[in-house]
Protein backbone atom coordinates (compact mmCIF):
# COMPACT_ATOMS: atom_id res chain seq x y z
CA UNK A 1 0.00 0.00 0.00
CA UNK A 2 1.45 3.29 -1.21
CA UNK A 3 0.29 5.30 1.86
CA UNK A 4 2.72 4.19 4.80
CA UNK A 5 2.13 5.40 8.35
CA UNK A 6 3.94 5.42 11.14
CA UNK A 7 2.29 6.71 14.98
CA UNK A 8 4.23 7.70 17.81
CA UNK A 9 2.46 7.08 20.85
CA UNK A 10 4.88 9.46 22.70
CA UNK A 11 4.04 12.27 20.83
CA UNK A 12 1.08 12.16 19.41
CA UNK A 13 2.24 12.33 16.14
CA UNK A 14 1.54 10.53 12.85
CA UNK A 15 4.16 10.83 10.29
CA UNK A 16 2.64 9.54 7.12
CA UNK A 17 3.90 8.87 3.47
CA UNK A 18 2.53 8.78 0.15
CA UNK A 19 4.64 6.99 -2.19
CA UNK A 20 4.49 6.11 -6.01
CA UNK A 21 0.78 6.40 -7.44
CA UNK A 22 -1.24 6.31 -4.46
CA UNK A 23 -5.63 6.08 -5.83
CA UNK A 24 -7.84 8.16 -3.77
CA UNK A 25 -9.45 3.98 -2.89
CA UNK A 26 -5.87 3.61 -0.97
CA UNK A 27 -6.21 7.17 0.90
CA UNK A 28 -9.70 6.11 1.83
CA UNK A 29 -8.54 2.43 3.13
CA UNK A 30 -6.13 4.23 4.62
CA UNK A 31 -8.43 6.37 6.67
CA UNK A 32 -10.80 3.08 7.44
CA UNK A 33 -7.65 1.64 8.70
CA UNK A 34 -6.88 4.35 11.21
CA UNK A 35 -10.48 4.15 12.00
CA UNK A 36 -10.09 0.65 13.39
CA UNK A 37 -6.58 0.57 14.93
CA UNK A 38 -7.28 0.02 18.64
CA UNK A 39 -3.76 1.93 18.83
CA UNK A 40 -4.26 4.85 17.41
CA UNK A 41 -4.72 7.70 20.04
CA UNK A 42 -7.44 9.83 20.27
CA UNK A 43 -5.40 12.88 19.17
CA UNK A 44 -3.42 13.30 16.89
CA UNK A 45 -0.70 15.63 15.02
CA UNK A 46 -0.19 14.92 11.20
CA UNK A 47 2.86 14.98 9.58
CA UNK A 48 2.31 14.67 5.46
CA UNK A 49 5.11 13.73 3.17
CA UNK A 50 4.26 13.61 -0.55
CA UNK A 51 7.78 13.52 -1.30
CA UNK A 52 7.40 10.48 -3.32
CA UNK A 53 4.00 11.12 -4.62
CA UNK A 54 3.71 10.79 -8.12
CA UNK A 55 0.49 11.16 -8.95
CA UNK A 56 -1.80 13.91 -8.13
CA UNK A 57 -5.11 14.49 -6.81
CA UNK A 58 -7.83 16.27 -8.04
CA UNK A 59 -9.64 19.05 -6.00
CA UNK A 60 -12.82 17.29 -6.04
CA UNK A 61 -11.09 13.98 -4.32
CA UNK A 62 -9.13 16.41 -1.74
CA UNK A 63 -12.72 17.74 -0.95
CA UNK A 64 -13.81 14.13 -0.47
CA UNK A 65 -10.94 13.55 1.33
CA UNK A 66 -11.22 16.39 4.13
CA UNK A 67 -15.04 14.74 3.85
CA UNK A 68 -13.49 11.64 5.28
CA UNK A 69 -11.09 13.03 7.86
CA UNK A 70 -14.19 14.70 9.60
CA UNK A 71 -16.03 11.08 9.17
CA UNK A 72 -14.21 9.52 11.78
CA UNK A 73 -13.43 12.45 14.22
CA UNK A 74 -15.25 10.16 16.67
CA UNK A 75 -12.47 8.11 16.44
CA UNK A 76 -9.67 10.32 16.22
CA UNK A 77 -9.25 14.29 16.80
CA UNK A 78 -6.74 15.51 14.56
CA UNK A 79 -4.15 18.60 15.41
CA UNK A 80 -1.81 20.45 13.55
CA UNK A 81 -1.50 19.06 10.22
CA UNK A 82 2.10 19.64 8.21
CA UNK A 83 2.60 18.61 4.66
CA UNK A 84 5.90 18.23 2.81
CA UNK A 85 5.36 19.09 -0.83
CA UNK A 86 8.61 19.96 -2.75
CA UNK A 87 7.31 20.08 -6.31
CA UNK A 88 5.11 23.08 -7.31
CA UNK A 89 2.23 20.94 -8.41
CA UNK A 90 1.52 19.48 -5.22
CA UNK A 91 2.75 22.33 -2.91
CA UNK A 92 -0.26 23.98 -4.49
CA UNK A 93 -2.78 21.28 -4.41
CA UNK A 94 -1.66 20.85 -0.28
CA UNK A 95 -2.73 24.93 -0.21
CA UNK A 96 -6.02 23.88 -1.83
CA UNK A 97 -6.27 21.07 0.66
CA UNK A 98 -5.54 23.26 3.66
CA UNK A 99 -8.55 25.17 2.88
CA UNK A 100 -11.03 21.82 2.43
CA UNK A 101 -9.65 20.63 5.32
CA UNK A 102 -9.75 23.82 7.51
CA UNK A 103 -12.44 22.46 10.08
CA UNK A 104 -10.62 18.97 10.47
CA UNK A 105 -7.57 20.36 11.61
CA UNK A 106 -6.65 23.22 14.75
CA UNK A 107 -4.27 24.58 11.74
CA UNK A 108 -2.29 23.35 8.83
CA UNK A 109 0.68 24.31 6.78
CA UNK A 110 2.02 23.37 3.82
CA UNK A 111 5.77 22.89 3.15
CA UNK A 112 8.67 22.16 1.01
CA UNK A 113 11.32 20.64 3.51
CA UNK A 114 10.53 17.96 5.67
CA UNK A 115 13.13 19.73 8.51
CA UNK A 116 10.52 23.17 8.29
CA UNK A 117 7.46 20.81 8.71
CA UNK A 118 9.01 19.45 11.72
CA UNK A 119 10.28 22.76 13.48
CA UNK A 120 6.44 24.30 12.79
CA UNK A 121 5.08 21.02 14.51
CA UNK A 122 7.06 20.92 17.76
CA UNK A 123 7.35 24.96 18.09
CA UNK A 124 4.69 27.27 20.23
CA UNK A 125 3.91 28.76 16.95
CA UNK A 126 3.03 25.55 15.61
CA UNK A 127 0.93 24.81 18.66
CA UNK A 128 -0.53 28.38 18.93
CA UNK A 129 -1.96 28.47 14.77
Amino acid sequence: MPVIYEINRNTNLIRTRCVGNVTFEEVVGHFAELECNPQVPKQLDVLLDLSELTSVPGADQLVSVAEEIGRIEGKVQFGLCGIIAPSDLLFGMSRMFEVFAARQFRATKVFRRMDDAEKWLASPIGVKN
